[in-house]
């Protein structure tokens, strides 16, 4: 068994746990995931890098409780086993201004990129948002590798009422993006991307499809790119958020919705 190294509750439905894998924290990079399974016997989920320290070994993940197992894990002290990283790596270079954008949880998942497009010199404007003031993460740490940093929440709590995307609508009539990514919930994503194939602007979607194996192997977090079938363990899991097939990758998260729900009853 593998001991949870810190735990910190973030919110009342999101924690942020560190491990010591020093062999994973040497060898990530900003985008990867992890597979990481609470028992020996128990399903296996992604879990996006939300940070890395190499020279103390130890990797930051952030798990928002939507599901039995990610429940079970805020009760744990230990977990059966991460395997990782896995996953392409966002591809970090001089480009200009660039633009990230997330919602909710994937708040903590731009966290890596933004910081590691700031090391090699761009302008970093990041966009976040949640529902409410409380369920708002990591805003002091996306504020300290952001040149900007606007917050939206649902009911105005915090920064603008509204959401991220109006946000960055408003935003890119001011201001030129060369670059925009984005990662949250898929129907924020896709909207997300909407705005920007308008102004043809590159955007890269981080995506969060149903995954097993996270090696290419079972097939599960298939998801259709430019006509074309990808995996988003292995051929991803970020992709030209303008080829992205959203409307099929809502419909398949959504498929377990009911078999979830009774099971989160019967626990």
């Amino acid at each position: 068994m593998l001991k949870i190294l810190y735990k910190q509750r973030l919110n009342k439905e999101t924690t942020l746990y560190n491990f010591y894998l020093p062999e994973i924290a040497d060898r990530a990079k900003p985008g990867q995931f992890v597979i990481l399974r609470v028992d020996v016997d128990g399903e296996r989920i992604p879990l996006t890098i939300a940070d890395f320290d190499r020279e103390k070994g130890i990797i930051t993940i952030v798990v928002q409780e939507v599901g039995a197992t990610t429940k079970l894990l805020s009760l744990k002290k230990d977990v059966a086993g991460i395997s990782g990283p896995l996953g392409k790596a966002v591809p970090i270079a001089k480009i200009g201004r660039v633009i990230c954008v997330g919602g909710g949880v994937g708040v903590a998942c731009i966290y890596p990129v933004a910081r590691a497009y700031k090391n090699v010199g761009n302008e970093v404007v990041s966009i976040i948002g949640a529902r409410t003031k409380e369920t708002l993460i990591f805003e002091n740490k996306i504020s300290a590798v952001s040149r900007e940093i606007l917050i939206t929440t649902n009911d105005g709590s915090c920064g603008e009422r509204g959401f991220v995307t109006d946000c960055l609508e408003k935003l890119l009539k001011e201001k030129k993006a060369d670059l925009v990514f984005t990662v949250g919930p898929a129907i924020m994503m896709q909207r997300v991307a909407s705005i920007t194939r308008s102004l043809n602007i590159s955007t890269l979607a981080s995506l969060n499809p149903l995954m097993v194996d996270g090696t290419g192997m079972c097939g599960a977090c298939r998801v259709t790119v430019n006509g074309k079938v990808k995996f988003a363990c292995v051929d991803g899991p970020h992709f030209n958020a303008h080829q992205v097939d959203f409307s099929e990758l809502i419909a398949r998260q959504n498929a377990y919705q009911k078999e979830e729900k009774c099971r989160n009853l019967t626990r």
